[in-house]
């Protein structure tokens, strides 16, 4: 028996399609690439954006063509929202929230392998989302995709309601993983050799708010983990996403200074550089709370990159509005920003307000705003030329078949050869040039790094 699955979305999504891997593979089944060979087929949405649902839409109608052909069953989960739920209910065998991924298998025996007219008539039986049984799913062992790179869950959910959002309605309110549990993980992680590990939650730094006396606070988890770091003597690079200006606090910077496992590279989702905009969208912080981060950033962490996310035409964003979040991009000098279109989302408070900002406007300011960010990607790239960096190779150029890595603050180099070798190995490398978005470098004391 074989299974295909489609991840969509963000980390936290491929974090959990690991742990539907390592139930699957429990049962027996084995992974494949092709789905036509495959008896289970399943996706793990995203609903955060309109364009992932459309997907589920499209390939649910493939699949289900297909079961006139051959006997298979198919499921959904990850990131759903009500709406889309109730409308995909008929179309998919099973749908479940991943709190509930423990009881999967025996909502696949229940169906078992019958033949296709029979699925076709068969009434889905869906799990509805209970958060609280999110544990459940964290004390799933993952089937890790990479041998040194991994996510690990601390937090799931959101308590924050930005008006655009829908994360609180798919994954519901927030739920901190036990620390102990993550340590644990992170210690196996390293153990193992793995170079890179990401701690991942829709809100990371309100960690243990929601069980305060009875669990630590980020900056605390973070100690425990760079305190193991520097005892591992190992080397070894942590990172965290994504987190919330408003739950940002100076410790957490100052742990990041102190430990030299936790990575020199910050994620801070911006959104907009708007004041009235940001109250709107209900993000429970100004501009000066922001700028008092990135201050203590600059100060505390003067390597570290600056990466943020941005909405452009949200509902009522005029020109004037826009051309704050331009002025905050000259001022922070962002290495990198996830720029999105803002698109009405089911369920989220902006869904019932007019879409004010046309279509035209919202692609222009994209563009705009894309360009106005080369601008200090390639200046930050152009100031590591002649520099000798540390790199964890992670890949090849589609092209050349040069190998490709990326610098503890995460901006993608391209190498000057071919080192399959090097693959998930952090090595030094001399930058030579640099462009928009990347850099190229040279292998230093190559042999050495090999024998490492």
């Amino acid at each position: 028996m074989k299974y295909h699955l489609i991840t969509l979305g963000c980390q936290m999504n491929i974090s959990d399609s690991e742990r539907v891997a390592a139930v699957l593979e429990s049962m027996g089944y084995q992974r494949t690439e092709n789905e036509e060979e495959a008896n289970l087929l399943g996706m793990l949405a995203c609903s955060v954006r309109q364009k992932p649902i459309d997907k589920v839409y499209n390939k649910i109608s493939q699949w289900n063509k297909a079961k006139n052909k051959r006997n298979l069953i198919t499921f959904l989960s990850g990131c759903v929202l009500a709406a889309d739920k109730e409308k995909l209910l008929k179309q998919f065998d099973i749908i479940f929230p991943m709190s509930e991924l423990s009881q999967f298998p025996d909502m696949i025996r229940s169906y078992g392998i019958v033949n296709a007219a029979s699925l076709r008539v068969a009434e889905p039986k869906p799990v509805m989302p209970k958060n609280e049984h999110i544990v459940d799913l964290w004390q799933i062992k993952p089937k890790y995709q990479s041998s040194y790179e991994a996510f690990v869950p601390i937090q799931n959910g959101c308590d924050k309601f930005c008006t655009y959002c829908a994360v609180p309605y798919t994954r519901g309110r927030e739920v901190s993983r036990p620390s102990g549990d993550i340590v644990a993980e992170v210690r196996h992680l390293v153990n193992q050799g793995y170079k890179s590990i990401t701690l991942l939650g829709q809100n990371v730094n309100s960690y243990g708010l929601d069980k305060q006396g009875e669990e630590v606070s980020f900056s605390e988890l973070l100690r425990q983990i760079g305190e193991y770091g520097n005892q591992s003597g190992e080397e070894f690079w942590v990172y965290f996403t994504s987190p919330h200006p408003q739950d940002m606090t100076r410790d957490v910077i100052e742990m990041i200074a102190e430990y030299p496992c936790l990575a020199n590279q910050i994620h801070l989702p911006m959104q907009s550089g708007d004041e009235k905009v940001l109250i709107k969208m209900n993000r429970k912080h100004s501009m000066d709370k922001y700028r008092k981060i990135v201050d203590d950033i600059r100060e505390l962490l003067p390597t570290a990159t600056l990466f943020t996310d941005i909405i452009v035409g949200f509902t009522s964003e005029g020109d004037k509005e826009y051309q704050h979040t331009v002025d905050a991009f000259h001022e922070f000098k962002f290495n990198m920003a996830y720029i999105a279109m803002y698109s009405p989302r089911p369920g989220a408070a902006s869904y019932r307000w007019q879409d004010e900002v046309s279509q035209d406007v919202k692609k222009e300011r994209y563009h705009d705003l894309s360009e106005v960010m080369k601008i200090y990607t390639r200046e930050y790239n152009e100031s590591m030329v002649g520099k000798t960096i540390r790199l964890l190779v992670n890949g090849s150029d589609r092209k050349t078949g040069h190998s490709m890595g990326l610098t503890e603050g995460k901006i993608q180099v391209r190498l000057d050869r071919k080192a399959p070798e090097l693959m998930g190995k952090i090595v030094d490398v001399k930058i030579t040039q640099a462009a928009d978005f990347s850099m190229s470098g040279e292998l230093v004391l190559q042999e050495e790094t090999v024998n490492e």
